[in-house]
């Protein structure tokens, strides 16, 4: 697309401003609307290009050589605008090159040029330099070498460009073989920046992992090292098969289009696909809702897809450079590995292009050997593109075929590289296509905000995380977890269990009861015996239980523990369980970890070890778990020779539920300061930075009134702090004995001295002076979480063992919802006996037992009507 810029008005030469302000709109607009219309972005990116080209050009001989040519200046295009490639909210960069650098000739009418550019709406980046400057700076930094190997001239002096491009050159500065290794280096960097993933809810669709910088990245070292014009040189030189460059191409033009749609609709520069513009874009593309599976899934599937190809293209041709760039020079070592494989170089290859139409098994075999010869780096090329030619072969007579199945089975008993390969495998296709339902999540993600990755890297970050665990270099990472995993006697049923937790996502149905199923065929099939068949598939049903008795039950309560070490059975299935959880919540979201959930899960395990030694016939009463608590903590307090009559009587008011829900280390901190605690002292607040709760404890000792619960964590949620432990505890004597459990936004307890003052004073002042007004509270939520609406669901159940009420509340995670809810609980006279916090993403779902102001459970619908109400209100309120 151009613009006619050739018209009297254009040649006036008065009142340009307007004139081309308004043409340059006219054209943006144009564009947008060929997008709307299902043009090619690649047609509209080189269209923007030349109408800017245009545009310029004119405005550079009407203001800056307006007598005719100047020899001794040029405009040049450099960067991305440089390859004739304009996004509507693209850099616009360009290189003002003077041949002598007499800046102070050219200053006023470049002034004057750049403002004109800026006031009709084009936002330039631009740099004023001498050729020598250019080669200087050049030298010094590879990116300004890179922006002017791609620059294009666009008026002035052709030869003063020329000499530009000549003494900044490979032969000049910048060798190609120092270029690529530069270059390859800032792709890794850049890689580790996205964790080396592109599988993110929110991903950069430019810089992340397989996005269009590794394109470009493949672009400049062709145009280095080959003097490459086009990517289709490529094919010419040997390295991308016609077909291969045609996926590259397709590929570009996919994430050209997506970013375009994101500048169009952000009406600025924007390469992250945000949850704001994703279910715009599937719109756009066309995507509708399937019963289940959403567009915007749909959309993001071909997204992370194309992704993953153009990331295998990457991986391929950066191998193929460094053959010819890297080790050209070098001595080549071939080395037999057997008869269908060698290394070259340290590069696993085949060793004749017939070696999978002969012996299809090799396409399983050659990742098996990967694992068993670390010193490999990896394969090449050519082999890649050989195994990518012959996964047709992988049908249902090769998954059947006892060797396969054998080869398959050896690869996930390895002692080393099962996570490495498998994800080779699934780059590669190979993983797809045997084990055919995993195909189904590949690029498959879940619209939330809790599942940060798709489906398959979930299942391959869990199979990752377990590895770990038996891996002797990481075992101070989760010491326990790496104690139980030298302990369990066949590591491949956990592999396996990590490997189909979530194998049936997006079907409909349970996934968990679905997968199951499919891991029991699947192992049976492998030759398991019928015992480790049914443990797998244990694992893959009952995979959530832990985390959900864990965050969403009373596991201070022995009832509880005793179901859950019921469901489990034995030792054996409780330690693989419990490496599985940590496993899948951790690769679930790496913000989602943190000392709280480790301690959680912790005293979850070692309860139910307990309970398992006694025998699930011999369930542990209150009262013996209480003496047992009390045994405990005198211990820890005889260290500190107290007068144990005093203490007697303190527990004596405490009540058994108080020994049954704190741990003997909190009881002993508690008593330490009550027994020395005077009415002066009221309301008591203390603070422990670190606890064995993974958290940071506040306790608080007070007259019970019905404000507390509200005030607290009103007076928390204002400070920044997350709580996610509350338990509330009234003595006989008409105190209240209050636990918080509370994190940082970040995830980690509080080390800051001040931190810790800031939060006692503040505390005091508020429950000192409840009807004080306090500020609102200015934390804000977080921009996505307006995307993943929750409607507010509360349900009640009665909690008979212990006298009180369970009450369930799911709705949207916001700042100030515990404060809201606690306000309700007080209009409605209901008091807090214990609350379970969890956050699932945009989605809370807190348990919260209950009684009435007799601490009796609540009992009518008139009660549990006018907590809905009341809870709907104030959160009504908050929206």
């Amino acid at each position: 697309m151009t613009f006619n810029f050739d018209t009297p008005a254009f040649d006036s030469g008065t009142n340009l401003l307007p004139l081309f302000r308004t043409a340059l709109q006219s054209a943006q607009q144009a564009l947008k609307e060929r997008f709307l219309g299902g043009a090619p972005a690649e047609e509209l990116v080189r269209g923007r290009a030349r109408v800017v080209d245009d545009l310029l050009i004119r405005v550079w001989h009407k203001l800056v050589t307006p007598s005719g040519g100047d020899e001794d200046i040029a405009l040049v295009a450099v960067g991305g605008y440089g390859r004739g490639e304009l996004h509507p909210g693209s850099d616009i960069d360009l290189l003002i090159l003077l041949r002598n650098g007499d800046h102070a000739r050219y200053q006023d009418r470049l002034e004057q040029f750049l403002v004109f550019l800026w006031d009709i709406g084009l936002e330039v980046g631009h740099s004023v330099r001498s050729l020598q400057e250019c080669v200087d700076e050049a030298s010094r930094d590879i990116t300004i070498a890179t922006n002017l190997m791609e620059s294009r001239p666009l008026a002035g002096s052709p030869s003063l460009f020329e000499a530009m491009r000549a003494a900044t050159g490979p032969q000049r500065i910048w060798p190609s073989r120092r270029f690529f290794e530069a270059k390859w280096q800032e792709q890794i960097a850049r890689h580790h920046k996205y964790h080396d993933t592109a599988y993110n809810l929110e991903p950069n669709v430019k810089e992340g992992p397989g996005g269009l910088r590794d394109i470009q990245m493949i672009g400049w070292v062709a145009k280095r090292h080959f003097g490459a014009t086009t990517l289709h040189d490529l094919v010419g030189h040997g390295f991308l098969t016609e077909s291969e460059y045609q996926e590259l191409i397709a590929g570009q033009n996919f994430l050209w289009r997506v970013r375009f749609a994101l500048h169009t609709l952000a009406g600025r520069r924007e390469d992250r696909l945000l949850f704001d513009h994703q279910k715009t874009v599937a719109q756009q593309f066309g995507f509708q809702d399937e019963e289940h599976k959403l567009a915007v899934e749909q959309l993001m599937k071909e997204y992370y897809r194309t992704i993953m190809e153009l990331s295998r293209l990457n991986e391929m041709l950066l191998q193929l450079f460094q053959e010819a760039i890297l080790y050209a020079d070098s001595e080549t070592v071939i080395v037999p590995i057997n008869n269908r494989f060698q290394a070259r170089n340290n590069f696993i290859e085949a060793r004749y292009d017939g070696v999978f139409r002969r012996y299809p098994f090799a396409l399983l075999e050659v990742f098996l050997i990967l694992q068993q010869h670390p010193e490999l780096k990896g394969v090449r090329a050519a082999t890649i593109r050989l195994i990518r030619d012959h996964r047709h072969l992988i049908d249902e007579k090769f998954r059947n075929d006892l060797r396969n199945r054998t080869l398959f089975m050896e690869i996930m008993r390895q002692p080393r590289g099962v996570t490495h390969e498998l994800r080779r495998m699934n780059r590669y296709g190979v993983l797809a296509a045997y084990v055919s339902i995993f195909g189904n999540i590949v690029g498959q993600m879940q619209y939330d905000l809790f599942h940060v990755y798709t489906v398959d890297e979930h299942t391959l970050m869990v199979v990752r995380n377990l590895r770990r665990f038996s891996v002797p270099e990481f075992a101070q990472e989760f010491p326990h977890c790496s104690e139980l995993a030298q302990r369990i006697p066949k590591p491949e049923i956990l592999w396996l269990g990590g490997f189909f937790h979530d194998i049936a996502k997006g079907r409909g149905g349970d996934h968990s009861e679905l997968g199951a199923q499919d891991a029991m065929t699947f192992c049976l099939h492998h030759g398991m015996s019928p015992y480790d068949a049914r443990f797998v598939a244990w694992l893959v049903k009952h995979h959530l239980i832990m985390s959900s008795t864990a965050q969403r039950k009373d596991i201070s309560d022995p009832q509880v523990i005793a179901e859950f070490a019921a469901k489990v059975g034995d030792q054996a299935h409780l330690d693989y369980l419990y490496l599985l959880t940590v496993a899948d919540i951790r690769g679930t979201n790496p913000a989602l970890w943190n000392g709280w959930k480790d301690a959680l899960l912790m005293d979850l395990y070692t309860a139910t070890k307990r309970a398992l030694r006694r025998g699930l016939e011999h369930i542990i009463d209150h009262a013996e778990r209480v003496d047992e608590i009390k045994q405990q903590a005198l211990a820890i307090l005889k260290q500190h020779a107290p007068d144990e009559t005093v203490i007697e009587k303190l527990w004596r008011d405490l009540g058994d539920d108080y020994f049954l829900r704190h741990s003997a280390d909190e009881i002993a901190w508690h008593t330490q300061t009550l027994i020395h605690c005077s009415p002066a002292d009221l309301p008591l607040v203390l603070v422990r930075q670190q606890t064995p709760r993974g958290g940071t404890e506040i306790f608080i000792y007070a007259r019970d009134e019905d404000h507390l619960f509200a005030t607290t964590t009103r007076t928390l949620d204002q400070l920044g702090l997350t709580i996610v432990d509350a338990r509330i505890i009234t003595a006989n004597s008409g105190f209240t004995l209050d636990t918080y459990i509370v994190l940082e936004a970040s995830g980690e307890a509080i080390t800051n001295a001040y931190r810790i003052q800031e939060i006692l004073v503040s505390l005091k002042q508020y429950l000192v002076h409840p009807g004080e007004s306090q500020p609102p509270i200015s934390r804000r939520a977080p921009r996505q979480l307006k995307y993943f609406p929750t409607p507010t669901e509360i349900h009640f159940s009665n909690d008979e063992r212990n006298h009180r009420t369970a009450m369930e509340l799911i709705t949207s995670d916001r700042p100030g919802l515990l404060s809201r809810v606690g306000q309700a609980f007080m209009e409605c006279g209901a008091r807090l006996q214990n609350a379970k916090i969890a956050t699932l993403g945009a989605r809370a779902e807190d348990v919260f037992f209950i009684t009435d102001k007799n601490n009796r459970p609540l009992c009518t619908e008139e009660q549990f009507d006018c907590l809905r109400k009341t809870i709907a209100r104030h959160l009504e309120r908050q929206q």
